[in-house]
């Protein structure tokens, strides 16, 4: 069996989780960078042996409006699908039946679920280190009974995946990562980018109405010169703080 990878993670975590499901699913992985403002369809690989894992952030219990519109691009001709819904222990919501929506109009064929855990790509007081030795675990049973059901005849109509339609309202972005004085103008941040906010010319200016704010700029800044506003930061997790308070853990639908 080989896994066809579609891909959105600016910050890691979706890929880290993807990782860990696509090893236990198939022996040869073929990813699909959504992330990559320059990604080319042609990467994506059919066949008879293929399955292809969808692996989305949960974006506020949505999926990112910007992955939505690339995704769209991609033809699955009827193959077998897994949706991968990952979020930061909070919620996802409505992620994953947007996701079935999304994938069947794509024409993917989807066979399974899973939404699982990783550090919060904001407020890295949630979920801190995950996905930790407990997931990889879980990923890895959930991985195999996927595999099961791939290998035998199966009907993928009996399996109700959680979420409502219509989904909720999407928010905004709100927290605009900005240049520090430690900021040395080498362009990583905007060469980076999935939306393309950040001036190459000036990288220090920033779009806010382009910026998705996934964090990605500032994971990828080798000075760690890029930051969200600290006072911003702090009322977010004060507000997310009862709903991240209980460990959250992978859950499959098949």
């Amino acid at each position: 069996m080989k896994c066809s990878l579609i891909l959105f993670s600016p910050t890691g975590g979706t890929e880290k989780v993807a990782g860990i499901l696509c090893s236990a699913l198939a022996f040869e992985t073929q990813p699909l960078d959504l992330t990559n403002i320059s990604f080319d369809t042609g990467d994506f690989s059919a066949g008879s042996d293929t399955v292809a894992v969808l692996a989305l952030p949960s974006f506020g219990g949505r999926v990112p409006a910007l992955a939505s519109e690339r995704l769209k691009r991609v033809q699955g001709n009827g193959m077998p699908c897994v949706l991968l819904c990952v979020y930061g222990n909070r919620a996802y919501e409505d992620t994953l039946v947007e996701m079935e929506d999304l994938a069947k109009e794509c024409g993917f064929r989807v066979i399974a679920a899973v939404a699982a855990i990783a550090e919060h790509s904001i407020i890295h007081q949630y979920a801190t280190g995950r996905p930790d030795a407990a997931d990889e675990k879980n990923l890895k049973e959930i991985g195999a009974k996927i595999a099961h059901k791939l290998s035998g005849s199966f009907d993928d109509s009996k399996f109700t995946i959680p979420g409502k339609r219509p989904y909720k309202k999407a928010g905004g972005a709100g927290l605009v990562p900005k240049a520090t004085s430690a900021c040395i103008s080498c362009g990583l941040c905007a060469a980076h980018c999935p939306a393309g906010a950040i001036d190459k010319d000036n990288v220090k200016k920033t779009n806010k109405d382009k910026c998705i704010s996934c964090m990605r700029c500032v994971v990828k800044c080798p000075n760690k010169a890029r930051k969200v506003n600290g006072a911003m930061v702090a009322a977010a997790s004060l507000a997310i703080k009862k709903d991240c308070s209980v460990r959250k853990e992978c859950e499959c639908y098949l």
